[in-house]
Order: structure tokens, then C-alpha cells, then sequence
């Protein structure tokens, strides 16, 4: 290795150690306090969104945006009717998301256990007789899919009861809160330039910081003309 880039490996081993400390001791501290501010969530009045501006549909807001999904979902544990339903969600979530396949089975015979078995406190009684029998029937295989038919009785059930209670709770009116702020353009003001981490082809990556947060992240920065003159751009497309 030559001496430009041992320098280089030990500037990154410095930065790495520093993203170390300060992500975690020192990042509040290192806040600035103006850009922090821009962070505050707006008044509620100020975040009804225009006729057609917003997708509110519950497909988007409770199922593909995460913010919105989550709070959803502490609207479904705050609410005595939906408990054993948030349950369900967060247990056949947890199942799909699992890697050892091995576990499933034993994953699956307690999820079966709790809200498939109508002796269950959690007994989930919305659910088809088919989709139960299918989960009870094939709890012990490790079937990847074993809860799909559930998973969709399960969202139209709470799209028809609970959707309309989610619209007029403060959790959805922290999700608009959070919308209005995901709105806000986000420049290169919010950083603060460190040193070169690495240059390639197109350009370079630096070390960060976000000033709002004090946090310390990776930056690429790409050179259009240099890409647009190596058509670096059709590498993206090839496959």
C-alpha cells in the first residue's frame, strides 16, 4: 500500500471512530440549533392537506407508508376492540420477516395458539372458518405464506372498522403532521462537508454531518457532466 493510501485508510478509521462517539455521546451537543428547528412539527390547523394532494386511502396510509402503518398500529393497541387484531398484524409480520425457516413451525403454532384457537382470550372471530382451518392445518409445515388469506381478511376487516376511528384520532393527526414536514425540501444547507472519503469514476463520497441532528453520514456526490460524458448513466440500465 503507498502512502496516499495508508493516509486515506487511517482518515477513515478516525471518521468511523468519531461516527462512533458522536452518533452516540456527543450528537446533541453538536445540533444546530437553526436547522433543528425546522424539525418542529407544524400546528395540526396547518396540515390539512387540498383535495387530491394526498393519497388518504387506506391502502397507502396504513399499509405502504411507514409512518402512517405504525401509527395506525398504535391506534389499533390504544383501542380495547382492535388489541387482538394489532397483535395478529405484528405477530404475522414478525413470521414473514423471520429467517430461519426452521422456526416457522414453532412461530406458527403459537401464533395458532393465541388468535386461532376460540377457547383464546385473543381469539380473532373476523377471520373466515377457512382461513383458520388453513393456518390451524399447516401450522406445523413452515409455509411461507401460511397466513396470506388471514393477512387479507384481517386488513379489510380493519379498513371497514377502524379506519374511519384512525381519521379522527391524534395519530392521524400526527401523521399529517409528519407529512407536512416530509414536504419540506431538504438541501445541501442541512450538511456540513468533512473530508473526502473516497473518489471514483463519477465522483466522490464525503463524511457529513447533519446539522439538525448533529448525526454523521456517507455523502456521494456525482458529477453530472463527467457522468453524462462517460454515459455513466447507461450502466444503470444494463441487466
Amino acid at each position: 500500500m503507498d502512502f496516499a493510501g495508508l493516509e486515506t485508510v487511517v482518515a477513515n478509521s478516525a471518521y468511523v471512530a468519531a461516527r462512533g462517539s458522536i452518533d452516540y455521546q456527543s450528537a446533541f451537543a453538536m445540533r444546530d440549533k437553526r436547522m433543528r428547528a425546522r424539525l418542529k412539527l407544524s400546528p395540526v390547523s396547518q396540515c390539512q392537506p387540498a383535495e387530491g394532494e394526498m393519497d388518504l386511502a387506506f391502502e397507502s396510509i396504513c399499509c405502504q407508508q411507514p409512518v402512517g402503518k405504525r401509527l395506525f398500529q398504535h391506534h389499533l393497541r390504544s383501542t380495547e376492540q382492535f388489541k387482538m387484531a394489532a397483535g395478529l398484524w405484528q405477530a404475522m409480520e414478525d413470521y414473514k420477516s423471520r429467517p430461519e425457516e426452521a422456526k416457522h413451525a414453532t412461530m406458527a403454532q403459537d401464533i395458532a395458539r393465541q388468535y386461532y384457537d376460540s377457547s383464546s382470550r385473543d381469539f380473532c372471530s373476523f377471520l373466515s372458518e377457512e382461513a383458520i382451518a388453513r393456518v390451524r392445518e399447516g401450522q406445523g409445515d413452515s409455509q411461507a405464506d401460511l397466513f396470506w388469506e388471514s393477512e387479507r381478511q384481517l386488513l379489510s376487516y380493519l379498513e371497514a372498522q377502524a379506519f374511519e376511528d384512525y381519521k379522527a384520532s391524534r395519530f392521524f393527526q400526527r401523521f399529517l403532521q409528519f407529512k407536512e414536514l416530509e414536504r419540506q425540501p431538504v438541501g445541501e444547507e442541512w450538511f456540513s462537508d468533512f473530508r473526502v472519503l473516497g473518489k471514483g469514476g463519477f465522483g466522490e463520497v464525503c463524511a457529513c454531518q447533519m446539522r439538525a441532528t448533529g448525526k454523521l453520514y456517507a455523502n456521494k456526490k456525482l458529477n453530472k457532466k463527467r457522468l453524462k460524458k462517460r454515459k455513466g448513466h447507461e450502466v444503470g440500465s444494463w441487466g
